[in-house]
């Protein structure tokens, strides 16, 4: 059999319980982002050196295939979604109180692309953002998902990013900003 059906030709595409809908419905956005954040990851993976954040990307990965999996299914499918539970939000929370425990590690901003592989981290916290606000617009527009999604993308960022930091801090890298101190505006990585 061949994955080259012809069936999404005409612009349609197959959800989880065989449902058809439109390749621009909020609900495939949605589940795209997911997997695009995870292929993103696996890259940031790929070229990772930190073998225990290496472990935690390859966690979290698995984790997003239950969350894309969950965004793809719709409540009339026949198929039962994987569940995101509040323990996969909790295992996020207590990686960020881990690495903000390191001291030192948010004293001040990076710009991306100091290092490499904490570029590679930025990239991928911007695509989980996207993925985020996807989700909310699907959920604004009427879309049921569980209510564990969101936080956990949400948290998933902030986890996302402090990888990217921790990997830095532990090379040493120099190249950070301090906006308040240069004149320059508060920044947010909430952009």
């Amino acid at each position: 059999m061949s994955i080259a059906t012809k069936r999404g030709d005409g612009g349609q595409t197959g959800l989880a319980g065989g449902i058809r809908v439109s390749k621009a419905d909020l609900r495939v956005e949605s589940y795209g982002s997911v997997d695009e954040l995870n292929t993103v990851l696996g890259f940031a993976r790929s070229i990772c050196q930190n073998k225990e954040i290496a472990t935690w990307t390859e966690d979290i990965q698995r984790t997003l295939f239950r969350v894309g999996s969950a965004l793809a299914t719709p409540p009339e499918s026949k198929k039962q979604p994987p569940v995101v539970t509040e323990e996969d939000i909790d295992k996020l929370t207590n990686l960020v109180h881990q690495i903000e425990a390191t001291e030192g590690i948010l004293s001040d901003w990076s710009l991306p692309g100091a290092h490499t592989e904490s570029a590679a981290y930025e990239m991928a916290r911007t695509v989980c953002r996207r993925a985020e606000r996807a989700a909310v617009r699907f959920i604004e527009s009427g879309g049921v998902v569980q209510p564990t999604i969101l936080p956990y993308l949400n948290r998933l960022s902030d986890v996302i990013w402090l990888f990217g930091r921790l990997i830095e801090f532990n090379a040493g890298v120099e190249s950070r900003l301090r906006p308040e101190s240069k004149g320059g505006p508060k920044w947010s990585r909430a952009w």
